[in-house]
Parts: C-alpha cells; sequence; structure tokens
C-alpha cells in the first residue's frame, strides 16, 4: 500500500529546547558551529543567549597553528556572543617573549574595548598570573595594558561582583590605580569578593601605605578578599571592620617569605573586626614562613581562624623546629579550626605525639592533610582516636616521608591498617596514606 503521509522525522526534531540547550552547552565552538547547520530550531538554539554566558580564552605562548585556529574561533565567538557574557576568565598560558606579549596585549585592547560597548551582564573576571613585573612585558605595553583594563574596569564597576588579579604582580601605584577603576564612577564599590594574591610586586610593605588605604576604603560591601598578608595593618582592619563588616565572610591570606611580614598588628584590631563581622572565617597559608617566633607574630589568638596551610617547600633548616607551633600557637583555635595542611620537611624531629594531641584538642577539625616525617603508627593510634569519636575528622589525606629507599615494610604495615579500619575508612572517611622516600 502506497504510504501518503509525510516522511518520518527523526525523534531529534521533538526534542524539548530546555534538553536540546542543554546538548549544546557541552558541545566545543567547533561542533556547535557544525550543529547550528542541521536545521533553524538547532541554529536558534546556537544563538541562545544562556550558551554563552561563561566564556575562558587561553592565550597560549607557545605558537602552532592548531592553537592559533583554536584562539581565532574564541575570539570569533566571544565577539559575536560577547553581549550575552556573565563570568569571564583569560589565561595566558606560558608567554615565552616580548612580540607575544605585545600581540596580547592589542588583542585584549579591542577585546575589552568591544565588550565594554556591548556588555551589561558581566559579573566576573578573571585574569590570573599576567606577572607583569617580568622583563618581557616591556614599559609601553605594560602601561597600555594597564590603562585599558583600568578603562575596562571602571565601565563595569556598577556590575561586576567578582575580580580576580591574582598573580598580577605589579607596583603599589599600578595597582591602586587598577583597583580604584571599580569605585571611580561614584567613589565607592559594591563589588563582593577581590583576589588580589600575590598583586603586588615582591618585596613591597604595603601595608604601610596611605595610598593603599585609601583605595581599600572605597569597598563597602566585601564579602571574600584574597590577599597577601603583606597588606595587614591595623588601619587595613579597621577600614574593613567600618565599610565591610556587614558583609564580611571570609579573609583568604597569604604569607610567602619573599613578603614583607614583620609588621606589628595589634590583636585588638582583630578582636574590634571579629566582633563587628561575626560570620567571618580567616584562612591563613603559609609558604617558607615556618620559624615560630614570625608565626607568633601573625597567627594572634583573637583571628577567628577556620584554616592554616603551613609549607615548607622541602626546605630544611637544622635550626628550625616545628614542635612550638603545634603545642602553642595553633592549639589556640581549638574551637574553630576546621582544616589543617602541613607539608614539613621535619626530618630532625619526630612530631607524633604533638601532631595527634594537636588534632583531639580542635573539635571542629575536619580536613588534614600531612605530609612530613611520621611514624607508621601514627595512622592506628589517629584512626583509632576516630573510631572511638574523640576526633571528628572526615578527610585524612597523609604523605609519610621515610628516609628509606626501600618502603616496603611501612608499606606493609599501612595496609594492615586500613584492614583493621576498613569498615571506618569506607564508610564515614575521605582517605589517602602513603609512604614517600625522601632521600
Amino acid at each position: 500500500m502506497e504510504d501518503d503521509g509525510e516522511p518520518e522525522q527523526s525523534s531529534w526534531a521533538y526534542l524539548p529546547d530546555v534538553c536540546l540547550s542543554h546538548v549544546f552547552h557541552w558541545l566545543d565552538d567547533r561542533d556547535r558551529s557544525r550543529a547550528a547547520l542541521v536545521c533553524k530550531k538547532w541554529s536558534c538554539t546556537m544563538h541562545s543567549g544562556s550558551l554563552w554566558r561563561c566564556r575562558t580564552i587561553t592565550f597560549y605562548g607557545q605558537p602552532s597553528r592548531a592553537r592559533t585556529l583554536e584562539f581565532r574561533s574564541a575570539m570569533w565567538y566571544t565577539k559575536k556572543f560577547g553581549k550575552y557574557l556573565k563570568h569571564l576568565e583569560i589565561k595566558l598560558s606560558n608567554p615565552y617573549n616580548t612580540p607575544f606579549i605585545k600581540k596580547f596585549q592589542v588583542i585584549m585592547r579591542g577585546l575589552l574595548s568591544h565588550l565594554g560597548k556591548c556588555n551589561s551582564h558581566l559579573e566576573s573576571l578573571s585574569i590570573k598570573y599576567l606577572e607583569l613585573d617580568c622583563l618581557i612585558w616591556k614599559n609601553v605595553v605594560r602601561a597600555q595594558f594597564i590603562k585599558n583594563l583600568a578603562a575596562f574596569l571602571k565601565r563595569m564597576s556598577n556590575q561586576l561582583d567578582y575580580l580576580n588579579l591574582k598573580g598580577a604582580r605589579i607596583t603599589l601605584e599600578e595597582g591602586c590605580e587598577l583597583l580604584n577603576s571599580l569605585s571611580s564612577l561614584t567613589n565607592r564599590s559594591f563589588i563582593s569578593e577581590i583576589n588580589i594574591e600575590d598583586f603586588f610586586s615582591l618585596h613591597l610593605s604595603v601595608y604601610s601605605s596611605a595610598l593603599f588605604h585609601q583605595t581599600m576604603s572605597k569597598f563597602h560591601r566585601l564579602t571574600i578578599l584574597t590577599f597577601n598578608y603583606n597588606c595587614i595593618s591595623d588601619e587595613l582592619l579597621d577600614i574593613l571592620r567600618e565599610h565591610s563588616s556587614h558583609s564580611l565572610c571570609t579573609l583568604n591570606i597569604k604569607c610567602h617569605i619573599h613578603d614583607p611580614h614583620g609588621q606589628v598588628v595589634s590583636g585588638m584590631s582583630w578582636a574590634n573586626l571579629a566582633k563587628r563581622a561575626p560570620k567571618l572565617n580567616v584562612n591563613f597559608f603559609f609558604e617558607r614562613v615556618m620559624r615560630h617566633d614570625h608565626l607568633a607574630r601573625i597567627l594572634l589568638v583573637e583571628i577567628p581562624v577556620r584554616s592554616i596551610s603551613l609549607r615548607s617547600c622541602y626546605f630544611s633548616d637544622p635550626d628550625w623546629t616545628m614542635r612550638p607551633t603545634l603545642t602553642t600557637l595553633l592549639p589556640a583555635y581549638w574551637h574553630g579550626l576546621e582544616k589543617l595542611t602541613l607539608e614539613l620537611n621535619n626530618d630532625h624531629e619526630l612530631l607524633d605525639n604533638e601532631l595527634l594531641q594537636l588534632i583531639l584538642s580542635c573539635k571542629r577539625l575536619l580536613f588534614l592533610k600531612v605530609w612530613a616525617f611520621l611514624s607508621v603508627s601514627f595512622m592506628e593510634r589517629l584512626l583509632q582516636n576516630r573510631a572511638e569519636r574523640k576526633c571528628i575528622l572526615t578527610t585524612i589525606k597523609v604523605k609519610i616521608y621515610t628516609a628509606q629507599d626501600d618502603s616496603t615494610e611501612e608499606e606493609q604495615l599501612l595496609a594492615d591498617i586500613y584492614r583493621k579500619f576498613k569498615y571506618l575508612i569506607d564508610s564515614e572517611l575521605n582517605y589517602f596514606v602513603i609512604t614517600y622516600p625522601m632521600v
């Protein structure tokens, strides 16, 4: 019998718009453009604003034809759909010479100019690891880039809610120029999150700068602030208390060995801030700042510390000892500490007892990561205390350093410990423990 009906259509033709949009969401630019040629409906889906709200553009330092085509495609789509952008991330991957940096600056000038004119939705901008203090950034190129970025931030200041310029490494004056761009229209900024970790060049005593204090006084709704300890001062804490205490939730503070950290900060300033900002939690990240006298100047009892990370980066000093920090400094945070990371080259002192006592004293400690010289029996003692509910750890990540080439015996002991507490580990813990020869 002859069939006079309509030709049967693929089930894809009846796919609901929301499902089709979800499929397009997982496609890269090339596949999206090909799919858009299938039919009118798919072409309309391609131009749906919901697909273009988030964008990552990577500028690859090492040239290749494939990467050049990728880059051109990403740029074209960003310009075509830039009006929909809400979240933009720019990545500068392994820049290798001045001509490349010059090209990057020129392209960014065009990109920022275009977005500044067509976009009214951008909420977050991330441009990390610019490292503007490197020699490949010539003065003229550097100055032009900062000027273009400052103009863009000024134009977007009323809508931008998140800014990440981690690793920019610029001068105090340049840094304050960029930050002031966020408040240049009304002399106030209501951005809620800023990441300026490693934002300023190394060795700068930002904490003593009146210009920096004046700049930070213009932020009136900070929720999360990520920065370096060389910015901390009584003046800054007072500014945060006065202007952002109603919103401030998190301070992420990095303290690096090469950043000045000898300033004296009053415990009263911290106490006043904590009193006015009851939701405040402070996370400290120390890199090669391990001496007890240095840490004692920073880790004041009045600070509402939630997380501490101490990393020696394999640096070893026979005169350095970790014991006073574990026994006198960190226990002060027993009521609030939730996350502890210790990466120590403590080959001259065994810290099993001190570390275990610290863990048991911290009543809210959930996350533990330790890379250090420990005895394998430490793990058995820790797990036994966890089984007896003497601590509430949910994550245990331990790398046990050993000075021996052959760690077979230690690995067997760890396997035995795992079997003994398997019921606990499998049901309640995110658990990872290994031995690691340090020869």
